[in-house]
């Protein structure tokens, strides 16, 4: 496997470990916050072990300028919480109920929802954050 594919694909085992740290958190979150504030809760979780898990294996970024990596992490997981948070919301308020889905419809939207800027966020993060 090429270089760029490997990282790639420890890039997406990171964000899948970071996923489903976002995914299970926002089940606990949702015990005492609103659906939507649980969503940011959790992806807050989910950061925190991204940036851990893809400075450390994905991009070998550790000795570099960790303060300049974690403000452009965040602006960059920024651009993708809102991309998560606008699909969780309208599946979950619009879409799936028009298609008749009423079993786990906030647990289906969010799962889209974090899948929604996996490939945006591996060009940003190699190009800005960990370059």
């Amino acid at each position: 496997m090429s270089e760029p594919a490997g990282q790639f694909t420890r890039f997406v085992l990171a964000g899948g470990v970071a996923a489903a740290a976002n995914y299970g958190s926002r089940f606990a979150f949702s015990l005492w916050f609103s659906y939507p504030l649980a969503i940011v809760l959790a992806y807050g979780v989910g950061m925190l072990t991204a940036f851990v898990l893809m400075r450390r294996y994905v991009f070998q970024a550790h000795g570099r300028d960790l303060l300049r990596q974690v403000l452009t992490f965040i602006v960059v997981n920024g651009l993708a919480i809102a991309q998560t948070l606008v699909v969780s919301l309208v599946l979950a308020r619009w879409v799936l109920p028009w298609l008749g889905v009423t079993w786990q419809v906030e647990a289906l939207a969010h799962a889209a929802g974090v899948a929604v800027p996996v490939l945006s966020s591996f060009v940003l993060h190699k190009r800005a954050t960990f370059s």
